[in-house]
């Protein structure tokens, strides 16, 4: 996995025989640049021209996205597999404790497999890794029972985390408006909240009035907080661009994580004592050391 972009990272002095690009979106503007031509630029730079050559395998990706890669790929000799054209989450339902997918890849149809994560982007997620897998194993089918157990086991740490029960605490590392939205549809279709408070702290180098805005509809309160980071955004300050964007009485802050989780988890079962553990609920969210602090908190360590 790349760390800020691509092309300049540490992690690309390895050749990477098959190249994987989940949907680019803005993010990391100060150094990848702020339109979505020049971040997928910099991510295209680990294509590298390999013989025999590499593959590219890519999530389904805005017009402008999939220009830039497709021509990387074309100088690099590279061969591409692209979700839409050769590969496609052909099936996905909603299940207990996940969904039930049917993927196809250019080498099969793969179905009724269970994942036990949340939202449309995991099930793209999981078409691009087994997409991935059978690219750098030759291209052929793999087993369906490997598969079906492989999948069965995965889990993705932060990425709608179900920490606590009763209310329920999710925990979640989006820290841009797309990956907010993301969150967003994968809470509306897995569960059914009667009342959920978020407790949101982001870096101060995000697009904090993007990631409020889309999470706004969402939330019924908001507990503004923050990270042990340094580089974490002052609670006041979000807490103030807040207010522009929910109602002032339901926006409260509260800088300790700990704190503020307990204050949410209060604020959540307010209003509503008879329902409080079929539909209220806690969601951390903002930036991805958050949410592994606040993971610590419910004494998650993996």
């Amino acid at each position: 996995e790349v760390g800020l972009g691509g092309e300049w990272d540490s992690t690309n002095v390895i050749d990477g025989e098959v190249a994987v690009f989940t949907p680019i979106a803005r993010d990391h503007e100060r150094w990848l640049g702020r339109e979505l031509e020049e971040i997928a630029a910099v991510k295209a730079g680990i294509i590298k021209q390999l013989d025999p050559p590499a593959v590219v395998v890519t999530a389904d990706q805005p017009e402008e996205v999939a220009t830039v890669l497709a021509q990387r790929a074309v100088q690099q000799g590279a061969r591409v597999v692209a979700q839409g054209y050769d590969a496609e989450v052909a099936d996905r339902a909603v299940a207990v404790g996940g969904q039930l997918i049917n993927l196809r890849t250019p080498a099969g149809l793969y179905t009724e497999i269970f994942l036990p994560l949340h939202g449309a982007h995991q099930a793209q997620n999981a078409l691009l890794a087994l997409t991935a897998v059978e690219q750098f194993l030759g291209g052929g089918a793999l087993s369906g029972e490997v598969v079906e157990a492989a999948f069965a086991d995965v889990s993705s740490p932060a990425r709608l985390e179900l920490v606590r029960s009763s209310p329920a605490v999710l925990v979640d590392a989006a820290h841009n408006p797309a990956g907010a939205q993301v969150l967003v549809d994968a809470v509306q279709e897995a569960f059914a909240f009667t009342r959920l408070v978020g407790v949101v702290g982001v870096m101060a180098d995000k697009d904090a009035e993007g990631i409020l805005s889309v999470l706004e509809p969402l939330l019924d309160e908001v507990v503004i907080t923050q990270s042990t980071s340094m580089r974490s955004m002052d609670p006041d300050d979000l807490a103030e661009i807040g207010r522009d964007i929910f109602d002032e009485d339901v926006v409260h802050v509260q800088a300790n994580l700990a704190e503020a989780i307990s204050l949410a988890a209060d604020l959540a079962e307010q209003g509503e004592r008879d329902q409080i553990a079929a539909g209220t609920g806690v969601l951390v969210t903002g930036s991805v050391i958050l949410a592994g602090e606040a993971r610590a908190v419910f004494g998650k360590k993996d």
